[in-house]
This record gives structure tokens, sequence and C-alpha cells, in this order.
């Protein structure tokens, strides 16, 4: 479905956690697009039926991508720049910004 354009091995490696599982992802990637390279499609589930959702538009747009980011909800994947460290969480439902995970 979707592949990195330019080579996979170059550039340098950060380290996050997506649900506790250690990861590792691009400098440079977005937080959306480190998921679905380490293959994890289901980012967060719909509120009403809690369906799993994946990340759609990858331009912020569609809000298909919405995570928990180091225990703010809400957050738009795709827009969001990769960082060393991170902690990601599937986000359940809805939630509030300021809650925390």
């Amino acid at each position: 479905m979707f592949r990195p354009m330019r080579d996979a091995e170059a550039g340098v490696r950060l380290s996050f956690t997506f649900d506790g599982r250690p990861l590792t992802g691009r400098d440079g990637d977005t937080v959306a697009a480190s998921l679905l390279a380490n293959g994890i499609a289901a980012c967060r589930e719909t509120p009403v039926s809690g369906a799993p959702r994946a990340p759609y538009c990858m331009m912020g747009v569609c809000f298909e991508c919405l995570v928990v980011i180091d225990g703010v909800g809400n957050r738009q994947g795709c827009l969001v720049p990769l960082r060393e460290g991170m902690r990601i969480e599937t986000q359940h439902g809805r939630r509030r910004p300021e809650e925390a995970a």
C-alpha cells in the first residue's frame, strides 16, 4: 500500500514505542509514516463502534491517523514529525487533548 520513496536504510534511526512495543523510524518521517513503515495500519478506534481506523490522506485533512503522543490525545500522526523516545499509543474512541492516556 505505502512504500518509502527514498532508501529505507538511509538517514538517522530514531527509537520510539507504539502501545509499549519498541520500534524504530527514520528522522524526517512523520509518526503516521513511521507506523506504516513498521507494518502498523490501525492507529485508532472509532468512538461509536470501536472499528479500527488507519491513516488515509497523509496530509492532515481526514483525521483518520489520530493517536496519543506522550499522553496527549487527538494528535494527527501524519502532521507530527517523529522524535527520539516518543511514546505513541492507539487512540481508543473520543479523547480530549488535555486528557492523559
